[in-house]
């Protein structure tokens, strides 16, 4: 049996339910559950805290207050000597600033970077990523890793593995009655919904989708999903601007997520930069709701056109509003790609299959680099 790893993933942040958050923690209870020694360091949070006492993992609180974070780097060159760390994995920008300046005072055998954006890179940012120093990147995405190559980051160097959905949470059997009593909203209604509330998520031109089936589409309702009340309130407005205001909904933070998407008749991502693969909709058609997702970046690569959901271009919201109510005209159709969808996830898009891959790029990584 081979022996276990020693592991330490950083994320400079202290929130718990984002995207980012619960791929980092589906991963690091992944690979505790396969045997590795795994220390966990973000900043300051009572519910990491909580969480990885729970689990029965190490956890770290660092300051991470910038990226020449005097106090975070000497903790960190503390923990990669006392636990002989052999993998350390940066999940953002500021992670991995850190790690290596706290490599310049101890040795970091491999150092593993994610990347789940496809903003383009700075000259600072590109250095990061090309320094022999890193010694892999992980891209949630094919699309992300082309353009890290275009950027000039070697190929070799990139390793996709996408972000996993846990099929066990979100499932077909999952129950979202009450989420749609909750709605007030009964068999006829149509609902629509996106989760994230960014400009560049496209929640304008989600709005203005629906404001354009309105007529056709009477029953249909919109929910927003992820907002904080400042942000619900403009969503609210615009929403009265377009005449809409009595079909539209805004939940704030919410976990009960899987409920809320098999609630849905189809889950829309609207983004138009940024993104990698919007994580939302592989959770959707992890539970067989349909999704609608533009076709950008990494999203073709599981929404694959008329097989497991539709793709509409970046900032055409007649588009989306045609897309829509091409989903609501055939429902069957609708749900034979959310069941197509979950087949695909299952295969590629699990949290297992994320766990099995990154564990064994880091096998890989730590064997080349010890020669074992």
């Amino acid at each position: 049996m081979a022996e276990p790893l020693r592991i330490l993933e950083i994320y400079p942040k202290e929130d718990y339910f984002t995207g980012a958050a619960i791929q980092l923690r589906e991963l690091v209870l992944g690979l505790k559950a396969h045997g590795h020694d795994v220390t966990v360091a973000t900043r300051p949070s009572e519910i990491w805290v909580e969480k990885m006492r729970a689990a029965a993992v190490p956890y770290v609180p660092l300051p991470m207050a910038s990226e020449v974070d005097v106090r975070s780097v000497k903790a960190l060159v503390r923990i990669l000597r006392s636990r002989r760390i052999q993998v350390v994995h940066a999940q953002k920008g500021r992670a991995r600033t850190l790690a290596l300046i706290a490599g310049l005072f101890v040795r970091i055998p491999v150092l593993v970077l994610n990347r789940g954006v496809s903003f383009p890179l700075d000259p600072f940012n590109r250095l990061g990523y090309t320094t022999r120093r890193v010694t892999a990147i992980v891209a949630v995405c094919a699309s992300i890793k082309e353009g890290l190559v275009r950027q000039g980051v070697a190929a070799e160097k990139i390793e996709v593995i996408y972000s996993g959905t846990d099929t066990e949470r979100f499932h077909p059997g999952v129950d979202g009655g009450a989420v749609r009593r909750e709605l007030g909203l009964g068999a006829e209604h149509f609902l629509v919904t996106q989760i994230g509330i960014r400009s560049w998520k496209g929640n304008d031109d989600v709005l203005d989708a629906m404001a354009a089936v309105a007529d056709r589409l009477p029953d249909a309702r919109l929910l927003f999903v992820g907002a904080n009340e400042a942000k619900a309130k403009i969503l609210y407005d615009k929403a009265a601007a377009r005449k809409i205001r009595d079909r539209v909904r805004v939940f704030l933070y919410r976990e009960d997520i899987p409920q809320i998407l098999k609630a849905s008749d189809v889950t829309v991502d609207a983004s138009y930069a940024g993104l990698g693969l919007t994580g939302t909709l592989r959770e959707s058609l992890a539970v067989g709701t349909p999704v609608i997702g533009t076709d950008l970046e990494g999203n073709p690569e599981l929404v694959r056109h008329r097989q497991t959901g539709l793709l509409v271009k970046p900032r055409d919201p007649a588009g989306l509003a045609d897309a829509l109510g091409a989903v609501a005209a055939d429902p069957e159709r609708a749900r034979a790609m959310g069941r197509a969808g979950r087949e695909l996830v299952e295969r590629q898009f699990s949290t297992r299959a994320k766990v099995e891959r990154t564990e064994a790029l880091y096998r890989r990584l730590v064997a080349a680099r010890t020669g074992t």
